[in-house]
């Protein structure tokens, strides 16, 4: 494989982003307009009423971002020209033709002007009620591959899923697609279409019921769950991200398609600078839990691998795949990108990095006390987890239902507040139980080649470094993760 600069493949270049106030995207425009400030146009799609409302999203979700003090710092008063000269804040929805772009002289524009498409719009909940998820994640990705095949220049679609499309397998895992109607645990019958009329015939029949929003918005997240399991995914999310590839791969004609499947993203290593992060992530969770105090326990499996990645590794590679498979018509390649096999990360560590910082640099609380931790106990099975909410929650909420009748219902407030916890933490388990003690880890063949020929080939590996195996893990959670996130994540 031989490459050529990124740099002046981006130069000139009309790139449409769907998803543009997402996490990655935002990495994925900053340091597109920082490195090569010829860039020709960023499309960035959103969901917004009008322009108005898109551009103010936009400036207050990403520009206003400490993400963009690079460029702010570099163009002072100007950045504001620099940025609007460079993109079009676009207000649309992928769950509708066309985008769901209004402006039909601008939908013309795209098809004459776009060179590379990126589809990284997306909801990543776990939980999410299955309409939703089926009509972005599956459905929205096929109204993009019919948007990039009316576009005149493309020369690649990169569509970013997940690594965990892959379920609850064991061992290796490999960068292979997976073709339509393929199933997990072998059950047949799988259908994208079916699917979809599932879903809307049980939306139907619930409002035909006369159901509430909330019983409505609770029957389609269990439906999500249900339709997920029966082939073998244990949530909707990783299941209408792998019906989306299924789908691409089947209706993309000669369109150039790049599936990428990252892991777990998490703060940024080293671009724009160490340690932005956004929102709360899976791991993440644990630190803040621990950090304040509230964790107690720490569920997984302390021998099993847990796959991270920083942010902007997850964008370099994004950037030279687009690059590296341009013009390669009816092709479809897949990326791992992660690290479980070329740097792996036990699962414990991360609590133990954790456990040093919060030691050293405790949190303070709102009295303005600092919160003293100490070392949590692990809890290897879901057998020993089931004992531990049993002894610790479920025999006084026993006792307090008995109270609660004998006292005519004096405590029912503080008995349903804590039912409700009880019940809350237990529906996250289920969810993230598959996770907790994951078995398997993801080959990244492709990703290593491309990262060889990169080296090989001398293009830009310092302004786009995606080799994990540059990371000393020690120093990136004590020094930039966890920093990053009580920066920016504790609240």
């Amino acid at each position: 494989m031989e490459l050529t600069s990124v740099l002046k493949f981006l130069e000139n270049r009309s790139i449409l982003v769907t998803g543009a106030t997402g996490f990655l995207a935002k990495i994925f425009v900053e340091k597109i307009l920082r490195v090569q400030p010829n860039v020709k146009k960023l499309y960035l799609i959103l969901r917004a009423q009008d322009n108005k409302a898109a551009l103010q999203r936009f400036n207050n979700e990403a520009v206003a971002k400490d993400l963009f003090k690079l460029l702010r710092e570099k163009h002072g008063a100007n950045l504001n020209t620099f940025i609007s000269e460079r993109t079009t804040i676009i207000p649309g929805d992928i769950t509708f033709e066309n985008l769901g772009v209004k402006d039909t002289n601008l939908v013309e524009e795209m098809w004459r002007e776009v060179d590379v498409v990126v589809n990284l719009a997306a909801t990543t909940n776990f939980d999410e009620r299955y309409d939703v998820s089926l009509g972005l994640n599956t459905f929205g990705a096929i109204n993009v591959l019919n948007f990039a095949k009316k576009c005149s220049k493309l020369k690649v679609l990169l569509h970013v899923s997940t690594a965990y499309v892959s379920g609850e397998k064991r061992g290796l895992i490999l960068e292979t697609p997976y073709n339509l109607g393929e199933t997990l645990n072998g059950t047949s019958g799988l259908d994208i279409y079916t699917e979809k009329e599932v879903m809307e015939e049980t939306l139907k029949q619930l409002r035909l019921e006369g159901s509430s929003q909330e019983s409505i918005t609770s029957a389609m997240k269990e439906l999500g769950l249900q339709r997920a399991r029966k082939y073998g995914w244990p949530n909707p999310y990783v299941f209408t991200k792998a019906l989306a590839e299924m789908i691409l791969g089947d209706l993309k004609e000669d369109v150039p398609l790049v599936i990428f499947r990252p892991t777990i993203v998490t703060s940024t290593l080293q671009d724009p600078f160490p340690g932005w992060v956004e929102g709360i992530r899976t791991i993440d969770s644990l630190a803040v839990g621990y950090g304040k105090g509230k964790l107690t326990c720490f569920l997984g499996d302390p021998e099993a691998i847990i796959d991270v990645i920083p942010a902007d590794m997850v964008v370099n590679a994004m950037i030279v795949t687009m690059m590296a498979h341009a013009d390669q018509r009816g092709s479809q390649i897949i990326y791992h990108v992660g690290t479980s096999v070329s740097n792996p990360v036990k699962f414990t560590c991360p609590r133990d990095y954790a456990f040093r910082y919060f030691k050293e640099h405790p949190w303070i609380d709102k009295q303005g006390k600092p919160v003293i931790v100490g070392k949590v106990d692990v809890l290897s099975s879901m057998d020993s987890f089931r004992r531990y909410m049993a002894l610790r929650y479920m025999l006084p909420l026993k006792g307090l239902e008995i109270l609660n009748t004998i006292l005519c219902q004096f405590f029912q407030d503080k008995y349903s507040q804590l039912d409700r916890k009880i019940k809350f933490v237990m529906r996250l388990i289920d969810l993230y139980e598959p996770y907790l003690f994951f078995k398997g880890v993801y080959d990244d063949m492709n990703t290593e080649k491309l990262r060889r020929a990169a080296k090989e080939s001398g293009i830009e590996t310092d302004v786009f470094n995606f080799n994990p195996k540059s990371i000393n893990w020690e120093d990136y959670f004590m020094n930039t993760h966890i920093p990053g996130v009580v920066k920016y994540v504790f609240k």
